[in-house]
């Protein structure tokens, strides 16, 4: 069988939230019991140019893949190829949306397991589109009904409380303070390009949940180290990965207050092998890097849809 190029209109026509949401919890299940494996990111660098590279292998699917992509002043471009079990090239898949459902799906696979089930209002700090897509991704899995989005651009937080709104049918309030958006709230997302801490972690409620996906690099920062500190439970996309290139948490280690035995993997947690929220009172601290394997899960996700819908070009 040829193999499929899929382009981002194919990627968006056939993968929804919902679905991504249930790909993303079963590859955690699979990297729990022993059967699928995940290699951290590792970058080559250019003048003017960083290739990014991430692989993984998830033999219930039949499947071993990467992703690469280029980032210059210019942004990213992403490719996932996919191959099955005999070496054989499965698909070619341009990866920006994919990537957008993944890291908000696996945003709402810790909600569902580390955040309050009652919890109605949350807070967004960013205003791209992996901000949305992490809207999104809780609003599927959480009764939402307000949230508090923060961005340094006054015009790009108007402009995605406006179209959040729709999109949801929330009400999604732009603030104008970063306080706004942690004070008093369940659950505070970070999803943006900042190097350093966009909230101050005294700001935080008891019970909330913080989820920072926006920082993979060791010199970049969302969270500061008091949220380190406050949290009762941390808990990683991967461990290994974080160690790798999670700058969330070099302050606090450097300054005595966190070591790595206090994370474990959501994998352990979504097997029930690890304690994600002891109490209703206890603050939680998701950090997401981005793994290869929930590409690789939901690009095999794809490739089934997309042989049964006929959509795509065919790669002799």
């Amino acid at each position: 069988m040829n193999a499929l190029y899929l382009t981002e209109a194919d990627v968006t026509a056939l993968l929804d939230m919902r679905m991504a949401i249930d790909v993303v919890e079963e590859a955690f299940r699979r990297l729990a019991a022993g059967e699928a494996s995940n290699v951290p990111r590792q970058r080559a660098k250019a003048p003017g140019v960083v290739l990014h590279s991430m692989i993984a292998a998830a033999p219930y699917l039949g499947l071993v893949g990467w992703k690469c992509y280029p980032t210059t002043k210019q942004g990213a471009r992403f490719l996932l190829g996919l191959y099955d079990q005999a070496g054989e090239l499965t698909a070619l898949v341009e990866a920006d949306r994919l990537g957008q459902l993944r890291t908000g799906a696996t945003t709402a696979v810790a909600a569902e397991w580390m955040a309050a089930p009652q919890a109605g209002e949350a807070g967004m700090f960013g205003a791209g589109h992996q901000a949305e897509t992490q809207l999104a991704a809780l609003a599927a899995v959480r009764p939402l009904k307000r949230a508090f989005v923060y961005s340094r651009s006054e015009e790009k937080r108007l402009a995605f409380a406006q179209r959040m709104s729709r999109q949801l049918a929330i009400e999604v309030v732009p603030v104008d303070r970063p306080q706004e958006a942690a004070q008093d709230l369940p659950i505070v997302i970070t999803a943006t390009t900042s190097a350093v801490p966009v909230f101050d972690g005294h700001d935080l409620a008891e019970g909330a949940l913080v989820a920072a996906v926006g920082s993979n690099w060791l010199t970049r920062a969302e969270i500061d180290a008091v949220v380190v500190r406050r949290a009762d439970h941390i808990v990683c996309d991967s461990v290994e990965a974080c160690r790798h290139e999670a700058g969330d948490f070099v302050d606090a280690l450097q300054k005595g207050i966190f070591d790595w035995s206090r994370a474990v993997d959501l994998a352990d947690v979504v097997a029930g092998r690890a304690m994600a929220r002891s109490r209703p009172e206890k603050i939680t601290l998701f950090k997401s890097v981005g793994l290869a394997i929930e590409d690789v899960a939901l690009g095999g996700k794809l490739i089934e849809l997309a042989r049964r819908a006929g959509v795509g070009r065919e790669l002799s």
